[in-house]
Protein backbone atom coordinates (compact mmCIF):
# COMPACT_ATOMS: atom_id res chain seq x y z
CA UNK A 1 0.00 0.00 0.00
CA UNK A 2 1.17 3.43 -1.16
CA UNK A 3 2.13 6.20 1.78
CA UNK A 4 -1.05 8.58 0.24
CA UNK A 5 -3.15 5.41 -0.11
CA UNK A 6 -3.05 5.23 4.04
CA UNK A 7 -2.99 8.72 4.57
CA UNK A 8 -5.37 10.48 7.22
CA UNK A 9 -5.41 13.65 4.53
CA UNK A 10 -6.36 11.01 1.73
CA UNK A 11 -9.54 9.49 4.28
CA UNK A 12 -10.33 13.17 4.30
CA UNK A 13 -10.54 14.18 0.98
CA UNK A 14 -12.10 11.44 -0.18
CA UNK A 15 -14.88 12.51 1.97
CA UNK A 16 -15.08 15.67 -0.37
CA UNK A 17 -14.31 13.61 -3.49
CA UNK A 18 -14.10 10.90 -5.65
CA UNK A 19 -9.77 10.73 -5.80
CA UNK A 20 -8.70 9.19 -9.28
CA UNK A 21 -5.22 7.38 -9.76
CA UNK A 22 -4.01 10.58 -10.84
CA UNK A 23 -4.93 12.52 -7.89
CA UNK A 24 -3.59 9.43 -5.56
CA UNK A 25 0.05 9.95 -7.56
CA UNK A 26 -0.17 13.69 -6.88
CA UNK A 27 -1.04 12.75 -2.92
CA UNK A 28 2.07 10.32 -2.70
CA UNK A 29 4.28 12.83 -3.86
CA UNK A 30 3.35 15.34 -1.25
CA UNK A 31 3.80 12.83 0.56
CA UNK A 32 7.84 12.24 0.46
CA UNK A 33 9.67 14.41 2.27
CA UNK A 34 8.66 12.62 5.56
CA UNK A 35 10.17 13.85 9.06
CA UNK A 36 9.55 13.31 12.60
CA UNK A 37 9.60 16.32 15.21
CA UNK A 38 9.65 16.29 19.30
CA UNK A 39 6.88 17.18 21.21
CA UNK A 40 7.81 20.68 22.93
CA UNK A 41 9.70 22.23 19.91
CA UNK A 42 8.05 24.42 17.26
CA UNK A 43 8.36 23.41 14.15
CA UNK A 44 7.76 26.83 12.74
CA UNK A 45 7.31 29.93 14.81
CA UNK A 46 5.45 33.02 14.70
CA UNK A 47 7.16 35.48 11.68
CA UNK A 48 8.71 32.60 10.31
CA UNK A 49 9.36 33.37 6.78
CA UNK A 50 10.08 31.01 3.47
CA UNK A 51 9.42 27.75 5.01
CA UNK A 52 7.10 24.55 4.19
CA UNK A 53 4.11 23.30 4.89
CA UNK A 54 3.40 20.29 6.69
CA UNK A 55 1.21 17.22 5.97
CA UNK A 56 0.68 15.95 9.57
CA UNK A 57 0.28 11.82 9.28
CA UNK A 58 0.93 11.27 13.12
CA UNK A 59 -0.03 13.19 16.67
CA UNK A 60 -1.18 16.02 17.50
CA UNK A 61 -0.16 19.89 17.03
CA UNK A 62 -1.04 23.30 18.52
CA UNK A 63 -0.85 26.60 16.77
CA UNK A 64 -0.70 29.59 18.57
CA UNK A 65 0.46 32.86 18.98
CA UNK A 66 2.08 34.66 22.00
CA UNK A 67 1.27 37.94 23.32
CA UNK A 68 3.63 40.69 24.04
CA UNK A 69 3.38 39.88 27.78
CA UNK A 70 4.07 36.48 27.26
CA UNK A 71 1.03 34.72 27.68
CA UNK A 72 -0.17 32.34 24.79
CA UNK A 73 -3.21 32.06 22.78
CA UNK A 74 -3.83 28.61 21.02
CA UNK A 75 -5.60 28.52 17.95
CA UNK A 76 -6.50 25.45 17.12
CA UNK A 77 -5.17 21.59 17.07
CA UNK A 78 -4.16 19.65 14.26
CA UNK A 79 -4.94 16.39 14.01
CA UNK A 80 -3.48 13.82 11.32
CA UNK A 81 -4.70 14.47 7.95
CA UNK A 82 -4.34 18.14 8.67
CA UNK A 83 -2.13 20.76 6.71
CA UNK A 84 0.11 23.49 8.76
CA UNK A 85 0.99 26.04 7.29
CA UNK A 86 -0.76 25.99 4.26
CA UNK A 87 -2.10 29.86 4.47
CA UNK A 88 1.66 31.10 5.54
CA UNK A 89 2.92 29.44 2.22
CA UNK A 90 0.99 31.70 0.22
CA UNK A 91 1.34 35.01 2.28
CA UNK A 92 4.68 33.91 3.04
CA UNK A 93 5.30 34.54 6.70
CA UNK A 94 3.68 32.71 9.32
CA UNK A 95 1.31 34.65 11.21
CA UNK A 96 1.52 32.24 14.59
CA UNK A 97 3.34 29.01 15.71
CA UNK A 98 3.32 25.14 15.78
CA UNK A 99 3.98 23.13 17.81
CA UNK A 100 3.71 18.85 18.64
CA UNK A 101 2.00 18.06 20.98
CA UNK A 102 3.54 14.91 21.47
CA UNK A 103 6.54 13.10 18.94
CA UNK A 104 4.91 13.60 15.67
CA UNK A 105 5.31 12.43 12.09
CA UNK A 106 4.55 15.27 8.90
CA UNK A 107 5.51 15.08 5.07
CA UNK A 108 7.52 18.43 4.66
CA UNK A 109 5.95 20.15 1.40
CA UNK A 110 7.53 23.02 -0.41
CA UNK A 111 5.44 25.72 -1.79
CA UNK A 112 6.62 24.97 -5.31
CA UNK A 113 5.82 21.26 -4.75
CA UNK A 114 1.89 22.91 -3.44
CA UNK A 115 1.70 24.80 -6.52
CA UNK A 116 2.77 22.18 -8.71
CA UNK A 117 0.15 19.76 -7.44
CA UNK A 118 -2.70 21.98 -7.78
CA UNK A 119 -2.11 23.14 -10.98
CA UNK A 120 -1.97 19.65 -12.04
CA UNK A 121 -4.71 18.47 -10.60
CA UNK A 122 -7.28 20.92 -10.44
CA UNK A 123 -10.27 18.74 -8.39
CA UNK A 124 -7.88 18.00 -5.89
CA UNK A 125 -6.95 21.51 -5.66
CA UNK A 126 -10.99 21.74 -5.11
CA UNK A 127 -10.72 19.65 -2.36
CA UNK A 128 -8.02 21.41 -0.49
CA UNK A 129 -9.86 24.24 -0.87
CA UNK A 130 -12.39 22.97 0.87
CA UNK A 131 -10.54 21.31 3.71
CA UNK A 132 -8.76 24.83 4.27
CA UNK A 133 -12.55 26.56 4.23
CA UNK A 134 -13.63 23.76 6.79
CA UNK A 135 -10.56 24.59 8.71
CA UNK A 136 -12.00 28.61 8.90
CA UNK A 137 -15.02 27.46 9.57
CA UNK A 138 -13.69 26.21 12.60
CA UNK A 139 -11.97 29.26 13.41
CA UNK A 140 -15.11 31.47 13.66
CA UNK A 141 -16.69 28.78 16.18
CA UNK A 142 -13.64 29.07 18.20
CA UNK A 143 -14.34 32.92 17.96
CA UNK A 144 -17.96 32.06 19.18
CA UNK A 145 -16.79 30.36 21.95
CA UNK A 146 -14.20 32.56 23.77
CA UNK A 147 -16.50 35.77 23.10
CA UNK A 148 -20.42 34.11 23.69
CA UNK A 149 -20.71 30.61 25.00
CA UNK A 150 -19.87 30.00 28.75
CA UNK A 151 -17.21 27.96 30.09
CA UNK A 152 -19.92 24.72 29.99
CA UNK A 153 -20.60 24.99 26.64
CA UNK A 154 -17.34 25.72 25.26
CA UNK A 155 -15.64 22.88 26.48
CA UNK A 156 -19.06 20.82 25.15
CA UNK A 157 -18.58 22.44 22.39
CA UNK A 158 -15.09 21.93 21.86
CA UNK A 159 -14.86 18.23 22.79
CA UNK A 160 -17.87 17.21 20.18
CA UNK A 161 -15.60 19.49 17.70
CA UNK A 162 -12.84 16.83 18.39
CA UNK A 163 -14.73 14.14 17.97
CA UNK A 164 -16.41 14.77 14.75
CA UNK A 165 -12.86 15.78 13.23
CA UNK A 166 -11.25 12.59 14.31
CA UNK A 167 -13.99 10.37 13.56
CA UNK A 168 -13.64 12.14 9.74
CA UNK A 169 -10.12 10.07 9.81
CA UNK A 170 -10.76 6.88 11.56
CA UNK A 171 -9.38 7.73 14.95
CA UNK A 172 -12.61 7.78 17.50
CA UNK A 173 -15.93 9.42 16.94
CA UNK A 174 -18.34 11.62 19.13
CA UNK A 175 -18.43 9.29 21.54
CA UNK A 176 -15.24 8.68 22.92
CA UNK A 177 -11.61 9.12 21.36
CA UNK A 178 -8.00 9.13 22.81
CA UNK A 179 -7.32 12.46 23.53
CA UNK A 180 -3.17 13.58 24.26
CA UNK A 181 -4.03 17.34 25.29
CA UNK A 182 -3.39 18.39 29.02
CA UNK A 183 -5.52 20.77 30.56
CA UNK A 184 -3.15 23.39 29.96
CA UNK A 185 -3.84 23.05 26.55
CA UNK A 186 -7.47 23.09 27.03
CA UNK A 187 -7.16 26.40 29.04
CA UNK A 188 -5.28 28.68 26.74
CA UNK A 189 -7.35 27.16 23.58
CA UNK A 190 -10.74 27.82 25.54
CA UNK A 191 -9.84 31.38 26.87
CA UNK A 192 -9.96 29.79 30.36
CA UNK A 193 -7.70 29.67 33.83
CA UNK A 194 -6.74 25.70 33.88
CA UNK A 195 -8.23 25.95 37.62
CA UNK A 196 -11.58 26.51 35.57
CA UNK A 197 -11.03 24.30 33.20
CA UNK A 198 -10.48 21.42 36.01
CA UNK A 199 -13.85 22.44 37.36
CA UNK A 200 -16.00 22.63 34.45
CA UNK A 201 -14.70 18.90 33.56
CA UNK A 202 -15.37 17.70 36.94
CA UNK A 203 -19.05 19.88 36.58
CA UNK A 204 -19.26 18.06 33.25
CA UNK A 205 -17.97 14.71 34.38
CA UNK A 206 -21.10 15.02 37.68
CA UNK A 207 -23.66 15.54 34.99
CA UNK A 208 -22.80 12.39 33.33
CA UNK A 209 -22.55 14.06 29.74
CA UNK A 210 -18.19 13.32 29.21
CA UNK A 211 -15.61 11.99 31.09
CA UNK A 212 -12.22 13.31 30.25
CA UNK A 213 -9.26 10.83 31.89
CA UNK A 214 -5.76 9.55 31.17
CA UNK A 215 -5.74 10.47 27.66
CA UNK A 216 -9.62 9.44 26.89
CA UNK A 217 -12.52 11.54 26.23
CA UNK A 218 -15.81 9.00 27.11
CA UNK A 219 -18.82 11.00 26.50
CA UNK A 220 -21.71 9.08 28.17
CA UNK A 221 -24.84 11.43 26.80
CA UNK A 222 -23.80 12.84 23.42
CA UNK A 223 -27.44 14.21 23.33
CA UNK A 224 -27.29 16.31 26.50
CA UNK A 225 -23.31 17.35 25.85
CA UNK A 226 -24.70 18.41 22.08
CA UNK A 227 -27.87 20.57 23.65
CA UNK A 228 -25.66 22.11 26.07
CA UNK A 229 -23.31 22.85 23.77
CA UNK A 230 -26.45 23.87 21.05
CA UNK A 231 -23.69 22.31 19.08
CA UNK A 232 -24.81 22.06 14.98
CA UNK A 233 -22.40 19.97 13.19
CA UNK A 234 -23.54 21.34 10.08
CA UNK A 235 -19.92 23.83 9.70
CA UNK A 236 -17.88 21.09 9.89
CA UNK A 237 -19.27 19.45 6.34
CA UNK A 238 -18.20 16.26 6.78
CA UNK A 239 -19.96 14.33 4.21
CA UNK A 240 -18.70 17.10 1.50
CA UNK A 241 -20.20 16.66 -1.96
CA UNK A 242 -18.74 14.40 -3.99
CA UNK A 243 -17.32 15.50 -7.02
CA UNK A 244 -18.09 13.14 -10.13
Amino acid sequence: MTIAAKSPLTRKLSAFVALSEVELAVLERLHQRRRTFAAGRDMVHQGQSGQAAFILSAGWVCSYKVQADGTRQIVDFQIPGDFLGLRSVLLRTSDHSFEPVGDIEAAEVLASDLLEALAETPRLATAILWAASRDEAMVVEHLVSIGRRDADARMAHFLLELGSRLALVGLGDRTGFVCPLTQYHLADALGLSAVHVNRVLRQLRERGLVTFRDGHVTVHDIGGLVNLADFDSAYLDQTGPLLK
